[in-house]
This record gives C-alpha cells, structure tokens and sequence, in this order.
C-alpha cells in the first residue's frame, strides 16, 4: 500500500514540520522505500541466530573517576563576573 501525499502531511503536522507542497510526493516516495526495505528485511529468515546486542566484541575501556585539578583557582576566577577571592557571587534567587 503506497504512502500518499496526505498522509505525508498528516505526519508532517503530527510533527510539527512545515512542509512544502511540491516537496510532499518526494517524501511519500522516500516513505515507501523504507516501508519496502523493511518489508525485505522481516522476509529473511533468522531462525537459530542469537540476538546481537552490541557489534562491539570487546569490553569498553574505562577510566578511572578521579576527580584532579587543571586549572588555578585564580585563572578560573578571573573569567567571573563577581568573586570574593575564593568564590564565585552570584545573584540571590529565592
């Protein structure tokens, strides 16, 4: 069942997409591409193959979470609007 130009509207709407009207019956078309391709891929028959959760094969390295100082105190308040040396000040929100 072809994807027609309103209903390419109506998920453009549902979306929140604005759309021209010539560039509608594009999308309709590149809408039943995909639907046809999936279609291919639910026909290939996977029985007996294991589910992959990951195509990485190996364990992801990971640092250590140590947290270090990069920069000076100073350097870092210089970029502050308002400090008292030690701080930054910054408005009262209550």
């Amino acid at each position: 069942m072809p994807i027609r130009p309103e209903e390419v509207a109506k998920v453009a709407e549902l979306a929140r997409l604005r759309l021209e009207e010539d560039a509608l019956a594009g999308f309709a078309a590149q809408m039943d591409g995909i639907l046809a391709y999936m279609e291919t891929l639910g026909a290939v028959d996977t029985a007996g193959v294991e589910p992959l959760y990951s195509p990485v094969l190996h364990a992801t390295p990971l640092r250590e979470d140590a947290a270090k100082k990069t920069f000076p105190r100073d350097q870092i308040l210089a970029n502050a609007p308002a400090t008292d040396g030690q701080f930054f000040i910054v408005p009262k929100i209550v």
